[in-house]
């Protein structure tokens, strides 16, 4: 089982780089896509529905243009949820999971508060409620894979500039202690599993000549439930294509 993990940075802008004619080479099972940046009503044109592919969208319905996520599937899903239940998170479209007998595929995306303090704010109360799902969902006994930008490096190997990053979003230390208790709650950070000394970025700011000079932060995870641990065999940050500001993180499952 094959799936991939990407922040678009906007659908429509990623399609003109290419991403889906990678995406077709790379014979997903699931595709999790994050900051489509549309609705839904404006990806018409096919390529926006991948042949073979059951595809959903969740909207942003508070800001258009802004936000949203999508699932693509090979097979169809038993049932698709698009809502937690807190309105302020779902109307900014960050959450659809797609349910496959016990498996649950998850793209999540994770407020940013990189653009000030209301934001930030929204961030840390967005973590708050977030905590008692996840560890319900952590112990439902089902299968869990969350795909998403979070927003949040774990430790000092996610990220190049640790030491003049830790006063800002993403690096802070209530932050990463939230991101990282989860892990130690028993979610499962695939990345760090199978590449447990790993050094590697999945995001770049466009300012200066950040990718060129691997000056990255790695908030763009597959956490999983301990059930899937074993069936982790390998994973892979692609760098070769520019297709947003995010690289698309692929991870494969033993079936």
């Amino acid at each position: 089982m094959r799936i991939i993990s990407l922040n678009a940075n906007g659908i429509r802008s990623a399609a003109t780089k290419g991403v889906f004619e990678w995406l077709r080479q790379q014979r997903a099972d699931v595709v999790c896509l994050q900051e489509t940046k549309a609705q839904e009503d404006q990806l018409a044109d096919p390529m926006f529905r991948p042949d073979g592919h059951h595809c959903f969208y969740r909207d942003a319905s508070s800001k258009k243009g802004y936000s949203g996520v999508a699932i693509y599937a090979k097979r169809e899903p038993d049932e698709v949820r698009t809502a937690l239940g807190w309105d302020a998170f779902d109307n900014e479209g960050r959450y659809v999971e797609a349910r496959f007998g016990k498996l649950s595929v998850v793209s999540l995306y994770v407020p940013s508060g990189s653009s000030g303090d209301e934001r930030q704010q929204f961030k840390f109360k967005a973590m708050d409620w977030l905590a008692p799902t996840l560890d319900e969902w952590l112990r439902s006994g089902r299968d869990y894979v969350l795909c998403g930008d979070w927003n949040i490096v774990r430790s000092e190997k996610d990220i190049k500039n640790w030491k003049s990053n830790q006063k800002n979003s993403g690096c802070l230390p209530e932050e990463r202690a939230w991101l990282n208790g989860l892990v130690e709650g028993g979610w499962v950070d695939s990345y760090r599993t199978l590449h447990p000394e790993g050094e590697d970025y999945t995001w770049w700011s466009n300012r200066g000549r950040a990718r060129e000079n691997d000056v990255g932060w790695r908030i763009d995870y597959q956490l999983v439930t301990p059930a899937l641990a074993g069936r982790l065999k390998r994973c892979a940050i692609y760098r070769d294509e520019r297709f947003s500001d995010h690289a698309p993180y692929t991870v494969d499952y033993a079936d």
